[in-house]
């Protein structure tokens, strides 16, 4: 079965490759995704195994902070129906979930952060969709080509 290839964001003062790098097996729930386009990525494409590219954003340098990997399958998100929870969602309950949710584990940490600049200068990078105006999904399939460029650019 072929990989897939993906680029999940995250504000690192919530949670960040640090983070995940220091979780128990380094691993963590990727939880709160609230757009449905997003969801549907994670719900019915992720499968165990894919690479993602972890995107630190709304900070003061933005990009490509590293690779976690998929280690658990789409699975009901419990925080939309736990009231009080901050991604509470009143429609979604546990006998009709409305989020779901992934585990990822931690592979790598960069070097160095590949900014959003050099992502947007970069030719062959000119097509991934965390460029094209107006896309403000936190997470994006990403094509193998640029998942392997950013992958060098951050091993430099």
């Amino acid at each position: 079965m072929a990989r897939n290839y993906w680029l999940f964001k995250s504000e690192p003062d919530e949670f960040s490759i640090r983070d995940l790098e220091s979780r128990p097996q380094q691993t963590e729930s990727w939880d709160g995704v609230r757009n449905y386009q997003a969801r549907n990525f994670m719900r019915d494409e992720m499968k165990c195994g894919d690479l993602a590219l972890f995107y630190h954003s709304n900070c003061p340098e933005t990009g490509v902070a590293g690779v976690c990997e998929i280690t658990q399958e789409s699975h009901p998100d419990p925080t939309s129906w736990e009231k009080g929870h901050k991604h509470y969602d009143e429609k979604s309950s546990p006998d009709n979930p409305r989020w779901f949710m992934v585990a990822v584990t931690w592979r790598e940490t960069f070097p160095r952060t590949v900014t959003l600049e050099e992502i947007k200068a970069h030719p062959k990078l000119q097509d991934m969709r965390i460029v094209q105006r107006g896309n403000r999904l936190s997470v994006t399939p990403v094509a193998k080509a640029e998942f392997d460029t950013i992958c060098k650019l951050g091993r430099k």
